[in-house]
């Protein structure tokens, strides 16, 4: 057994000290030694996508990166998406769509969207779909997904 580091996780803008293994995955330090337990994990690949955190401001697979490579970072989780009660517009598209069905994928394309949004709010159809695509469902189809993000980026852009 390795001996644990201790760090600091920015996450959602506030501070966590942890201590953690240098392998301890990033989604793993998230949900476990944090308790936002919003990030998904699927196939701890890097394939699926379920995983995805912003680290500043970048779309990551949190199952790909250490958990002491994100200190000094910005960390946002879907945790970090809401503001109090009130839901992200990406939130409020998604269930106005039915763009999620069994639902443990979709907090990884919140996050994935809002990160391709924030970057580039004016993302062209054929764009937005190609990012999107780097996140898997089993579910949906992806129609429904992809009509929410649209939608939510119009009212974005409105605000």
């Amino acid at each position: 057994m390795s001996a644990k580091l201790d760090i600091t996780l920015n996450l959602n803008g506030r501070d966590h000290a942890i201590s953690v293994e240098p392998r301890r995955t990033l989604a793993d330090a998230i949900r476990d030694d944090c308790g936002l337990t919003g990030t998904h994990i699927g196939c701890e690949h890097g394939i699926c996508g379920t995983c995805t955190v912003l680290v500043d401001a970048e779309p990551v697979r949190s199952c790909l990166m250490f958990a002491v490579q994100a200190q000094g970072k910005a960390i946002r989780t879907v945790e970090g998406l809401a503001d109090g009660d009130d839901l992200h517009p990406l939130q409020e598209s998604f269930m106005k769509h039915h763009a999620l069905q069994c639902g443990y994928c979709t907090p990884g394309f919140l996050v994935l969207a809002a990160g391709i949004l924030e970057k580039d709010p004016d993302i062209g159809d054929d764009a937005l779909a190609e990012a999107l695509s780097a996140n898997l469902c089993r579910c949906t189809g992806y129609a429904n997904i992809l009509e929410a993000v649209r939608a939510a980026a119009q009212e974005m852009r409105g605000r």
